[in-house]
């Protein structure tokens, strides 16, 4: 039935604001919420860990639970930065590819000379 999905940035121009928009927008604001996250944790591991020798299990769940995610965001802002490359890097790509492409169809040929 139809194409591709109406709101795919395919145009140049398009994909040049994308990656803008990834990196002056969604990178910074998912780095702030990791960071925001990172010390509100700390500060409950803290909060329940072991005083006199007596502590919650919650903060061991919670120091685990918070390396987890950390490394899940870490996987997300590496995702974040390969996208972004790839929106800038595809037309590049393309423009090589036409290049390429023009150039081998166009290499002299011993007709040239009839």
């Amino acid at each position: 039935m139809g194409g591709g999905r109406k709101d795919l940035a395919s145009s140049p121009a398009q994909k040049k604001a994308a990656a803008k928009s990834i990196e002056e927008n969604i990178e910074p604001d998912t780095r702030k919420a990791g960071d925001r996250a990172d010390e509100e944790t700390n500060a409950a591991v803290k909060a329940f860990a072991a005083k006199d020798g007596h502590g919650w299990v919650t903060s061991t769940a919670l120091k685990k639970a918070h390396k987890t995610w950390g490394e899940q965001v870490q996987n997300l802002m590496s995702r974040l930065s390969s996208e972004k490359e790839a929106l800038r890097s595809t037309n590049i790509l393309f423009q090589n590819t036409d290049f390429g492409v023009g150039q081998g169809v166009r290499q002299s040929s011993n007709l040239d000379a009839y």
